[in-house]
């Protein structure tokens, strides 16, 4: 198994012709990085906790459909089912109403997750918080913290953006900087740098949570890398299209699976050279993604991306 990828699940509505017309389509940072990966060639299994409702039967179904193995199979009978309404304007702004079913908590749990998985995987990536104040809460610090200890090669989307636990974003920061002790690899948008105390402290912020690696998106401006005390920067490519759901998550597939295919399984197989091009696979990644404007079908495949890469060669 090359990849697990954790985290709660949340479905992205990406609009049709009108503002008020909706297409159900799945998404949200897990299964969009999950999907991701997969059709750039890796071997993906998935940890979450999906409702036994039209949503998660739907999603269950589209996720199987790109080869994403479910590691935790079962439906809950009584389930949260969290739900982003995103319209896209032709500005390219974003609006985000949110949505969520009375039921259970769809968190995971600590039992749901197996050390055999785990120890499979040649790289563990979390790229959702999987948190709650409930006793049996706190799988991803675990998973995590289980992974680190293995020697695997731990991911971490930040993810937060838009996240507010009980009206207060500090708190929220501060659960998952609980995590980062566990992480190698971080990703953060240009607007999640600001949660991290903005890139002058990036730095220092590396050395206090021993993170070898923050790749910093910036849209179709491209992205940053920071390593071994360098920061190095790729260009990306402009868009013909307003901002796509996915395509953060389409870079980060594409980054992570350039990296696994370079032979990175540990922070000492980095280089500077892998970095850089895991970058621009990415950048290209998301800018295919972002030409159809989102959604798992738009994340691009593995030849895809090369025959843009090729093209430019």
């Amino acid at each position: 198994m090359d990849a697990i990828t954790l985290g709660e699940i949340l479905i992205d509505f990406i609009p049709g012709n009108e503002a008020a017309s909706y297409i159900r389509n799945p998404g949200g940072g897990p299964a969009n990085a999950a999907v991701a990966m997969a059709k750039n060639g890796l071997d993906v299994g998935m940890y979450c906790r999906m409702g036994d409702d039209d949503f998660g039967r739907f999603l269950t179904k589209t996720m199987d459909s790109y080869g994403v193995r479910l590691l935790t199979p079962e439906l809950l009978k009584d389930a949260v089912t969290t739900m982003a309404f995103v319209t896209l304007y032709p500005d390219g702004e974003r609006t985000f109403t949110f949505a969520r079913k009375p039921g259970a908590d769809m968190l995971l749990k600590k039992e749901d997750i197996r050390t055999e998985d785990i120890a499979a995987a040649k790289l563990v990536h979390a790229s959702s918080f999987s948190m709650s104040e409930e006793p049996e809460a706190g799988a991803t610090v675990y998973f995590l913290e289980k992974a680190h200890e293995l020697g695997k090669l731990v991911a971490f989307d930040i993810n937060y953006r838009n996240v507010v636990w009980n009206d207060d974003k500090n708190a929220c920061a501060e659960a998952v900087k609980s995590i980062l002790p566990y992480v190698d690899l971080l990703k953060v948008s240009d607007e999640e740098v600001d949660m991290i105390g903005g890139e002058e402290n990036i730095p220092s912020f590396m050395k206090e949570y021993g993170i070898s690696v923050i790749i910093e998106t910036l849209g179709k401006d491209g992205a940053k890398c920071h390593f071994g005390g360098e920061s190095y920067f790729v260009a990306g490519r402009a868009a013909k299209a307003v901002d796509a759901t996915g395509c953060g998550d389409a870079f980060w597939g594409g980054f992570l699976a350039s990296l696994l295919n370079a032979g990175v399984l540990a922070v000492e197989d980095l280089t500077p050279e892998k970095l850089q091009t895991a970058i621009t696979y990415g950048n290209v990644g998301g800018w295919c993604c972002v030409q159809t404007k989102g959604g798992m079908s738009a994340l691009p495949t593995k030849e895809q991306i090369e025959a843009v890469l090729a093209a430019e060669a």
